[in-house]
């Protein structure tokens, strides 16, 4: 049957190596030692989410951060992995191109083109290791059943993706025609990989992968550590999925666990922080989602979900002291989005309006000098 729409096939993929990058990590890159600069009117702020982090880490309940693409391009992955390594955050949550761009300072050690000269040419996005291998880590992935940030963070710290032999994919889709119980997702994982090796002359095996700048990955280091990343990415709004090994199947189903992790880890956040770090859409939508799926089974059982201190950190100024409530419709801050869906979560909430690098390196180093 032919497919409509779009043949992927079609496309000319360079080496990534060819592409002229706009940021290098060691240029970027954020030392945790860096001496904090003055917070400004953030640091009480600061200070109230400093005192609840540590807190939460005597309580045993989750410190979350969710942040946009910019707190990678800002270099601050390595300040994330030594927090994540001192145990203040058990769960860092980012969109597509956050995990892109971290995969390709792990990889490449640059990352970021100039959109509108490739765009001219038809070239943006057009770099075949990036679409390839994060569409086949998602692949693999998926029949392995992992979410989108553990696969990716696998691939970066073995090195290397393990592509299944056939005759494991075509005994998974046996089992799922059977109606083995639990085999059809496999089976569905299954099938899309087996039709990317047809499609693509991808053999199985292992395929190795150096990536030599993995220390400054903030996915690799929550891999190892076995703390939580997910990623929440927007079907054909990053990079990869021009690639035609980037497979919508395995994106939905990786992206899907990924939520059901998060929304896991935000059921549990009684006593907890919450952390959103430029991320005007993303965040507050998922957010709102997975609260109310907790309080769906908190409320039901006389319970509560309240106690928990929410952080928004933009560069936006701010003309509204959130902690008052929603401001009214006539005052500009109404329309201030992010802060706007947060204030109608519950718990506390606070602004810290200040660049992201400032503001979690203000934060490390409160908490450093706490433990």
């Amino acid at each position: 049957m032919r497919r409509e729409g779009f043949d992927r096939s079609r496309l000319e993929f360079l080496p990534v190596s060819s592409r002229r990058s706009k940021l290098e990590m060691s240029a970027v890159a954020v030392d945790p030692e860096t001496p904090a600069p003055d917070p400004g009117l953030a640091a009480s702020v600061i200070d109230r989410a400093a005192e609840r982090i540590i807190e939460a880490r005597q309580r045993g309940a989750p410190v979350v951060l969710c942040h946009g693409a910019h707190l990678i391009r800002n270099g601050l992955a390595p300040l994330l992995g030594r927090m994540v390594e001192d145990g203040w955050l058990q769960h860092i949550a980012t969109n597509g191109a956050g995990s892109i761009h971290d995969w390709e300072f792990a990889f490449l050690g640059r990352t970021c083109e100039d959109v509108e000269e490739y765009v001219s040419s038809g070239q943006f996005g057009m770099w075949e290791e990036t679409g390839r291998n994060i569409g086949l880590a998602l692949l693999v992935g998926a029949f392995d059943g992992l979410g989108y940030g553990r696969s990716i963070g696998r691939m970066i710290v073995e090195e290397r993706i393990d592509v299944p032999a056939r005759e494991e994919l075509l005994a998974a889709l046996e089992a799922g025609a059977c109606g083995d119980p639990g085999a059809a997702p496999r089976a569905a994982a299954a099938a899309d990989l087996l039709d990317a090796m047809d499609n693509s002359g991808l053999e199985s095996g292992a395929l190795d992968l150096p990536h030599s700048h993995s220390s400054m990955s903030i996915q690799a280091a929550c891999f190892r550590q076995g703390a939580r990343f997910t990623v929440h990415p927007g079907i054909g709004q990053d990079i990869i999925y021009p690639h035609p090994l980037l497979n919508g199947g395995a994106v939905g189903r990786a992206s899907m666990s990924d939520f059901l992790l998060y929304a896991d880890t935000i059921s549990g956040l009684e006593g907890g922080v919450y952390l959103s770090v430029g991320s005007a859409v993303m965040s507050p939508m998922i957010f709102e989602k997975s609260l109310s799926m907790a309080r769906n089974l908190v409320c039901r059982e006389g319970g509560a979900l309240e106690d928990f201190l929410i952080v928004v950190n933009d560069l936006a100024e701010s003309t509204w002291d959130w902690s008052r409530g929603e401001p009214p419709m006539d005052h500009p801050a109404y329309y201030v989005r992010f802060c706007k869906s947060f204030s109608r979560m519950g718990g506390e909430l606070h602004y810290a309006g200040m660049d992201n690098r400032a503001f979690l390196l203000n934060l490390y180093q409160r908490l450093a000098g706490a433990s």
